[in-house]
């Protein structure tokens, strides 16, 4: 008893000699406001994790581009995506953990009276050409969408906009970010933009050449608004691999890549090469087949069935370069858009240079970023199943563009996957057993129908019933 006492006497000795103690109850060590700033940080980081991630809970996409097989568990790779709730994670990936904290940060800034008119400036027009990246990520995933009251914290039910309505919208938001971005002031601290380092310039060809890809995504469905973009965007893009937006993971944690974590530090063992990738890899003895993969126990390369069982000793896996702790995300870079380029001309937009030229720097720029050489591209491009003039082409440009955009794209699986539908090349191996056909659209997320019933029921009647193989607004082909 004697010693509860000496304890108590020092508190209440405190507390007679203090007339205000509620400052107490202030946590010193976890701020009640974040700046804006950290919140586009987290934003961008939220996305990227998403983007590239392994998970199947969250990110299948390598199954459905059949670049990826599993050996054992066949759900995910047989389009079953509500077993695990799948779209739900990609949806409040995407709504509560990059677009809220976006506009959270937007919201921040804006109300900072103290920050530079022009620094402020720039920081919102970057904030919302990230937005525009995020919600088109959207769109692709599953059409119609909230959008206008999508971040209203106070409207629990929002409606569902029509998905090329909000389109066009992005495309308005995203020409206005442009017009905003002055180079005559800074932007974010370098810390804080985890892309550019707050370079404004490359946040301006950034926005220029997603404008670009926009544009292209609307070439089937309004050819003219998609010249229109694209011409206007050109000369403003990237004009090198270097300039592209690449976000970089480091070999410590926290801050390692999400394919390091499920595979090295979750002891994965059922991710295999597909044979729907392999085959081609081998054939045309493409460089970047020992960059994205290793030889099977046996020291051949192989690939597995996409949907089928896959003995994992027997076929190739994801190589160290794909996994490696400090694996970067690419959300946008120089390789795409010159394939991009090359479609435009094909298309007859005024575009500079020639299809053949830009298809030839994808090439080889893919490879090199992979850790080739220009000389393996060179020999790479000089076999007459790559060379532009003489590669297969049955389906015209499309085919041959496709096929080689849908081994560049390795590691970027929700662009191989747009690009799979758009273009329709290259034809992919059905999956066995699957449970529909080829997806070309996300479910909406089965709480959607539990708490926004009504707004579900009207988009899901606007997409084909909710069906995955409802065709989006720009897939025309």
């Amino acid at each position: 008893m004697r010693k509860i006492l000496y304890l108590a006497l020092p508190v209440l000795f405190l507390a007679a000699c203090t007339k205000d103690i509620s400052r107490f109850n202030n946590d010193t060590k976890k701020p009640t406001i974040v700046p804006g700033s950290m919140l586009f940080s987290n934003a961008t980081r939220n996305m990227a994790d998403g983007l590239i991630g392994t998970s199947v809970n969250i990110n299948v996409f390598r199954f459905t581009v059949n670049h990826w097989a599993m050996a054992t568990y066949q759900d995910e790779a047989q389009y079953n995506f509500t077993t695990r709730a799948i779209p739900q994670s990609w949806w409040t990936r995407f709504y509560r953990d990059v677009l809220k904290d976006l506009a959270e940060g937007a919201k921040l800034i804006s109300a900072d009276a103290y920050l530079d008119p022009g620094i402020k400036q720039n920081q919102l027009a970057i904030i919302d050409i990230t937005q525009v990246y995020a919600y088109s990520v959207l769109i692709n995933s599953f059409g119609d969408i909230p959008y206008k009251a999508a971040l209203d914290g106070e409207n629990v039910t929002p409606v569902y906009d029509d998905a090329k309505t909000v389109y066009a919208d992005l495309l308005k938001r995203l020409a206005d970010d442009l017009g905003k971005l002055k180079n005559t002031s800074t932007a974010f601290a370098s810390a804080d933009d985890i892309l550019y380092g707050g370079s404004v310039d490359a946040w301006i060809r950034f926005g220029n050449t997603l404008q670009f890809k926009m544009g292209m995504m609307l070439a089937d469905v309004d050819n003219a608004t998609a010249k229109a973009l694209v011409e206007a965007a050109d000369a403003k893009a990237f004009s090198s691999f270097s300039q592209s937006a690449i976000f970089k993971y480091q070999k410590n944690s926290p801050n390692q890549s999400p394919i390091y974590t499920d595979i090295v530090s979750g002891g994965r063992s059922d991710y295999v090469a597909a044979k729907d990738l392999m085959d081609p890899l081998i054939s045309l003895n493409d460089p970047r087949k020992t960059l994205f993969f290793t030889a099977n126990d046996a020291g051949k390369y192989a690939g597995g069935i996409v949907g089928a069982s896959n003995t994992y000793e027997d076929f190739s896996h994801p190589g160290p370069r794909v996994y490696a702790a400090d694996s970067p995300y690419v959300f946008l870079d120089y390789v795409e858009l010159e394939f991009l380029r090359a479609e435009a001309l094909e298309r007859g937009y005024a575009v500079a240079g020639t299809a053949e030229q830009h298809y030839n720097n994808a090439i080889a720029n893919s490879i090199v970023y992979w850790g080739g050489t220009a000389a393996q591209a060179n020999t790479y491009l000089g076999q007459a199943d790559v060379a532009y003039t003489t590669a297969p082409a049955a389906g015209g440009w499309k085919q041959k563009i496709g096929f080689q955009k849908w081994i560049a794209l390795f590691n970027r699986p929700f662009e191989g996957w747009t690009e799979v539908r758009r273009l329709d090349y290259p034809k992919l191996t059905p999956v066995v057993n699957a449970v529909s056909k080829f997806p070309t659209r996300f479910p909406y997320p089965g709480n959607e129908q539990q708490l926004n019933g009504t707004n579900y029921t009207t988009a899901a009647g606007h997409m084909g019933g909710d069906k995955v193989d409802f065709k989006l607004f720009w897939d025309k082909n």
